[in-house]
């Protein structure tokens, strides 16, 4: 007969289907609503689900009865074997005493705790892990649960230290537990879970080494021949264990019999005892995990107290570092208050002069007030407090490693000189209890306060990006209107835009600012035979502009003659880059999708030399101090410099992002950053690279998108600009990774006139026009605006 299975809210739920737990021949209970009965029926004698001694759910320290007999290691401990024999009678006990017979009395349906305590589960998987096979049982088996699983998983999982395997073992499980009258075709009755009981008295008392030999003592059980050492060791055991085994169900005793039977009461003091000592010592032990458990916390919490107090300790000298400079401020302001008071006394008189110092000082309080007001309520200092407070910390960390690294060889300096015996006898006599002054230590005291102070004055200086003009073209409407470069010349007084449209033109800034034209033509425009990708100002030369184009040509142009002065070809494909250097404004260089980084003399309009590489090149730029060095960008997402007087090998190799480099910038002579199409600009110190490699940028600055396109970037005071593929400007300052500020181009559609959302649109070029706060900036649509921070 079968009853149903159900799961409950503990997860005792059976996944294969309809199984039989308990039968007789005229009852059917599912193991689920037996368990429910149990614990109707005896929660006074603690059977219940509630504490887990029947029926529960796997646990991470269970291991299953199967496998803790079948530990090679393991050695028999009678106190404990009576143990689990003794639970395990109780609960087939249990089953009998409702008239139901359990047919799993196996060790692989029962599971026991760290400490000891067994646990009936239902019937173990004969499958092993990545075998798809089951043994097909008997309609006395239960199937296997999702629990089962788990432990079976796990006794895979530890098949290499088992010596014998799971699915074999499971198999040969099922025939050494079945009766003599099963064997026959007896249905099963209560004396059949009695035999397997004396089955596994005998499993308790007789471990084996091997799997041949567990195989041949299990065969030969089935006969009652017990091994010799069982009979000279455990007679009784073995006595109790024959009297299980018997052939004839009948001859066999009872439930009732068994544990009325000396052989379980005679220990049960002894037991209990036994019992009391393991509870206690799993008593200790749970009370050295738990003390194992608040030493560990306590360890990680004194760490972050001892890392908070030296970073409290860091604050508080940088307090008193920006107090002391403040003090120094304040005195230097009142001796000038003084001095001019005492000018002003001359000529007005004393009480007036009095009064006005007053007012200066009132003002000087009301403009610290407001200062401090100002930081408070600045919703973009609190909204990136954090990563303001993370920028601090690693500079201050940078500035003490480096202090830390200078002291080194200074210390070897003042070891060498206190060997010297004339030198420190010299220097006990004229300062004895004085250590020697470190010159770098106190150079370096109060260091990070200027650059930090500069950004965070220079992060908060402006609020928004405003539209000072937007520049309106008549072709406009022309869809290759995407324009690849933009760039002004040595004045700041025009710039000039180039892309895909084939043509270079030249506006005057400030014309366009002034006038309020509903369309501005360019002063000059200069047409190509290719498509252009990017443009470069003579820094010395003022009319003089450079172009690469789509064809892998270098053009040289006369703005003012608005004609070609010289034309290179010997890239073999598309030229991304061109700069010409501020410092040799002769030497011009280009990067190719060709591999190559050509130096060209403008002059001679030939190359001069070529660095090749095996990526391609997307973007060349010349410090503007020096024209014998060089970086660039390329596609194997690194960037390099190089010393042009050594071509052969960069002198830095810039390793960090994941993906194109773009552009590259210099923002001064040992500073760079550069753009990349994994929606970061990184910024670099030429000076950190350790043996030719730099895999630390200072900064990686995130907050727009770019992930395909050439969206622009541009350095100004400090001041980085950025395009994003949101249709939106970036600015950020070299101190902080966060964007300062940002402006979206908004969509008109010109039919309607209305406002649309154009994902496709982009910004494809910036450029800061120089010593000021304006920009310009282009998108992919032809759409030029020049902006301004306030």
């Amino acid at each position: 007969m079968k009853g149903s299975s159900e799961s409950n809210s503990r997860g005792l739920n059976n996944t294969s289907g309809v199984s039989e737990f308990f039968t007789d021949g005229s009852k059917s209970l599912s193991h689920i609503d037996y368990v429910r009965s149990l614990l109707g029926s005896h929660k006074d004698d603690n059977l219940g689900l509630d504490d887990g001694s029947i029926v529960r759910a796997l646990e991470c320290e269970d291991v299953s009865l199967r496998q803790w007999l079948d530990n090679p290691d393991r050695s028999v401990d009678a106190f404990e074997c009576f143990h689990v024999f003794r639970q395990i009678v109780e609960i087939v006990n249990a089953a009998h005493s409702q008239g139901f017979v359990v047919h799993n009395v196996r060790p692989s349906c029962f599971v026991m705790s760290s400490f000891n305590h067994v646990s009936f589960i239902e019937s173990a998987s004969c499958s092993d892990s990545g075998s798809d096979e089951e043994i097909t049982t008997k309609s006395r088996d239960i199937g296997s649960s999702r629990k089962e699983d788990v432990l079976s998983e796990r006794r895979s999982k530890g098949s290499e230290k088992q010596p014998f395997p799971m699915k074999q073992i499971l198999a040969m499980e099922m025939s050494w537990y079945t009766s003599p009258e099963e064997d026959n075709g007896s249905p099963s009755n209560c004396a059949s879970d009695v035999y397997r009981l004396g089955v596994l008295l005998f499993e308790l008392f007789c471990p084996v080494s091997s799997r041949e030999d567990k195989s041949r003592t299990m065969s030969s059980l089935r006969h009652r021949v017990l091994p010799p050492q069982i009979l000279l060791k455990w007679p009784k055991e073995a006595s109790f264990c024959l009297w299980l085994l018997h052939p004839e169900p009948s001859y066999r005793p009872s439930m009732s019999e068994l544990l009325q039977s000396e052989f379980i009461n005679e220990p049960r003091e002894n037991l209990e005892e036994r019992e009391a000592a393991m509870e206690l010592r799993d008593g200790i032990e749970e009370q050295e995990l738990l003390l194992e458990f608040l030493l560990l916390i306590q360890q990680r919490k004194q760490d972050a107290a001892d890392k908070l107090r030296d970073t409290i300790s860091l604050l508080s000298s940088d307090i008193d570092q920006v107090v002391k400079r403040q003090l120094v401020l304040q005195q230097k302001g009142s001796d000038i208050r003084s001095f001019l008071a005492s000018r002003k006394r001359i000529r007005k008189g004393v009480e007036t002069a009095a009064a006005e110092e007053e007012n200066d000082d009132n003002s000087i309080d009301e403009e610290s007030d407001t200062l401090e007001s100002t930081l408070l309520e600045s919703s973009r200092l609190m909204k990136n407090l954090k990563k303001l407070e993370s920028v601090y910390f690693a500079m201050r960390y940078r500035q003490i490693k480096a202090a830390a690294a200078a002291e080194k060889p200074l210390a070897r300096y003042y070891s060498a000189l206190s060997s010297n015996g004339r030198s420190s006898e010299k220097s006990s006599v004229s300062s004895p209890a004085q250590p020697p002054k470190d010159p770098i230590n106190d150079s370096r005291q109060g260091g990070w306060i200027d650059p930090f102070l500069e950004g965070l004055c220079k992060y908060l200086s402006f609020t928004k990006l405003q539209v000072k003009a937007d520049l309106k073209q008549g072709d406009l409407l022309n869809s290759s209107n995407l324009v690849c470069a933009i760039g002004f010349d040595r004045d700041g007084e025009f710039f000039a835009t180039a892309g895909v449209n084939k043509k270079i033109k030249i506006f005057e800034c400030e014309s366009i600012i002034k006038d309020g034209r509903d369309i501005h033509y360019p002063v000059v425009e200069l047409a190509s035979r290719s498509k252009l990708s990017g443009i470069c100002w003579n820094s010395y030369i003022k009319s003089q502009i450079a172009s690469s184009n789509f064809e892998g040509v270098v053009q040289v142009w006369d703005v003012a003659r608005s004609q070609l002065v010289t034309e290179m070809k010997e890239h073999e494909k598309r030229v991304w880059s061109i700069d010409i250097s501020s410092a040799d404004p002769t030497l011009l260089a280009s990067g190719s999708d060709d591999g190559s980084v050509k130096l060209w003399s403008i002059n001679q309009g030939v190359s001069i030399g070529t660095i090749k590489t095996k990526a391609n090149i997307c973007c060349v730029q010349f410090p503007s101090d020096s024209g014998r060095s060089l970086a660039f960008g390329s596609a194997d997402h690194k960037v390099y410099y190089y010393d042009l007087r050594n071509p052969k090998l960069p002198l830095c190799t810039m390793v960090g992002h994941n993906k194109t480099v773009s552009y590259v910038r210099f923002l001064d002579s040992s500073t760079l950053v550069s753009s990349s199409t994994d929606n970061t600009l990184k910024l670099w110190d030429l000076s950190m690279s350790i043996s030719g490699v730099n895999e630390t940028p200072l900064h990686s600055f995130m907050g727009h998108t770019n992930v395909k396109n050439f969206v622009g970037l541009s350095v100004s005071d400090g001041y980085i600009a950025t395009g994003s593929e949101t249709n939106e400007v970036f600015v950020y300052h070299k101190a902080f990774p966060m964007p300062v500020l940002s402006y979206k181009f908004k969509t008109i559609d010109p039919v309607s006139d209305l406002e649309v959302d154009d994902a496709s649109q982009f910004i494809s070029s910036v450029c800061w026009r120089a010593q000021s706060s304006t920009l310009v900036a282009a998108n992919s649509t032809g759409n030029i605006k020049i902006l301004e921070m306030v």
